[in-house]
């Protein structure tokens, strides 16, 4: 028998699924402390995909993104309306992305002294 290990963070049915497939799945249900650091971990493991999927992969990757954040946005005990708040704020004070603004490089400006 050829071991796989994963050490992640999966959806709730995924162990079931594995089993329907024939094959064993080990797990553990994590502790209030050991969840919200493997949540953030998943976060930027979905960001990744996304980043890496074709286009005809984007729309089930970015889902898997909006599940696992918005279980961070209740595990850090905020609402979805309370984040959509915080984003419109921040879109008005230092703008959103629509203009695709690259940041290249910044430097000190020298004071001039009279």
């Amino acid at each position: 028998m050829h071991e796989k290990r994963h050490r992640k963070l999966v959806r709730d049915r995924v162990p079931a699924i594995i089993r329907s497939k024939g094959e064993e799945a080990q797990t553990t249900v994590l502790a209030p402390t050991e969840f919200t650091p493997a949540l953030l971990d998943k976060l930027v493991e979905e960001s990744v995909e996304l980043r890496m999927a074709p286009a005809r992969g984007q729309l089930d990757e970015l889902a898997d993104v909006w599940e696992v954040l918005t279980t961070v946005v209740t595990e850090l005990g905020f609402t979805l309306d309370e984040v959509e708040q915080a984003a419109s704020f921040k879109r008005i004070v230092r703008g959103g992305f629509s203009e695709r603004v690259w940041l290249e490089s910044t430097s000190e400006v020298q004071a001039v002294r009279n």
